[in-house]
């Protein structure tokens, strides 16, 4: 990508990574005989949706906005989850759902009885909560002591009920094969007489394997080892690996201030409106040309956000030279998660959306204005 040309700021989707993504992702899915769909939660930029088509036949939504979002551009029903669904909501949840889960089994007897009376057959599942997980952030991890997502084992009848047809169940974070392996042993301790009585079985996201290192060939033989015991359908919708450092977030030095020797660059971005997921999680987003300090650091600048909340700001990186006022950062890794979290808090305008399409040509995807922020509140 030729920065120059960027405006800023820009979160901008590099369109030959992300089929570099796609490519690998499909390899798997047609090596283990399952099926993987996207998981908006992670990635929903629509604009680029006709490229994932091309590898990947479906998509996971948790709200009726999102499900609709697939129906009209994925332009298939989706695999429908939420902790909770609305009576005022879905009837049309159902049309745009191909399979609904239930998070109880409360959920399941409220609206079952209305799935077998939609236009077309939908098939119903239930979570399930493997009761182990080693996401280490408990913010980010469903088996939680207490956590609200899924049925224990403690709960579900000896037989499941009629009309349930699939198990799923989401455990992962960014997190590698052995992970998966140690959760589908415990899963297999706690629930296998119910997976002999279903049709599909859904493992959720957090299958990082768009990141270097991965053992693909260790998840393709789990995969189909579990899917041969079973004789069930598998199906996996991760959201982080389908965007995996297929994009940035371009920004630029609007003022450096510098108050009882911290040099803070203030830039034309904010971390809590443009990149909440670095405060919440936390994590120091990658920047190019910027390092951590270290003891023989010269050229410190801690990264302040353009709003006024007092924490809107990352430590210091060390960029090897002095800042200027009108020099761009770039941070990588911005299209997974960070995107679909942004907001408008404290009237921030919202970053361009581009993609860098693969003859070098930049598509100005979106611009905002204040219309989009009066427009979100009343």
């Amino acid at each position: 990508m030729d920065y120059l040309k960027i405006p800023s700021p820009a979160f901008v989707l590099e369109e030959k990574l992300l089929r570099k993504n796609l490519e690998l992702i499909h390899k798997v899915q047609k090596d283990a005989g399952i099926e993987i769909i996207l998981a908006f939660k992670g990635f929903a930029m629509w604009s680029a949706f006709p490229l994932v088509r091309k590898y990947l036949s479906g998509a996971t939504a948790s709200s009726l906005f999102e499900a609709r979002l697939c129906f009209e551009e994925m332009k298939t029903l989706a695999h429908t989850y939420s902790p909770v669904y609305f009576e005022n909501e879905f009837e049309e949840l159902m049309k745009y759902s191909s399979h609904i889960v239930f998070n109880s089994l409360n959920q399941f007897e409220k609206f079952y009885n209305k799935t077998k009376k939609a236009n077309h057959r939908i098939s119903c599942g239930l979570r399930v909560n493997p009761e182990y997980s080693d996401v280490g952030t408990d913010l980010y991890n469903p088996s939680s002591p207490g956590s609200r997502l899924g049925v224990g084992s403690e709960e579900i009848p000896k037989k499941l009920p009629e009309g349930i047809e699939g198990i799923h169940f989401h455990v992962l974070c960014e997190s590698d094969s052995y992970s998966l392996e140690k959760v589908l042993q415990n899963l297999e301790a706690k629930y296998e007489k119910y997976l002999h009585q279903v049709k599909w079985v859904n493992m959720g996201g957090g299958h990082l394997m768009t990141r270097k290192g991965y053992n693909h060939q260790h998840l393709i033989k789990l995969l189909k080892d579990f899917k041969k015991k079973y004789n069930v359908k598998v199906i996996l919708e991760p959201g982080s690996a389908v965007a995996w450092e297929t994009g940035v977030l371009v920004s630029t030095v609007k003022d450096i201030v510098n108050h009882n020797g911290v040099k803070t660059a203030i830039l034309d971005v904010s971390f809590t409106a443009h990149m909440p997921d670095t405060l919440e999680m936390p994590y120091r987003p990658k920047i190019i040309g910027a390092n951590n300090p270290n003891e023989k650091s010269k050229h410190l600048y801690r990264l302040g956000g353009v709003s006024c909340l007092a924490g809107d700001f990352m430590e210091a990186y060390d960029f090897g030279k002095e800042l200027k006022v009108g020099e761009k950062v770039i941070f990588l890794d911005m299209i997974h998660y960070t995107m679909v979290k942004t907001t408008m808090f404290n009237g921030v305008n919202h970053p361009y959306i581009a993609i860098w399409k693969e003859n070098n040509h930049l598509q100005i995807i979106r611009k905002f204005n204040y219309e989009d922020f009066k427009g979100r509140l009343s």
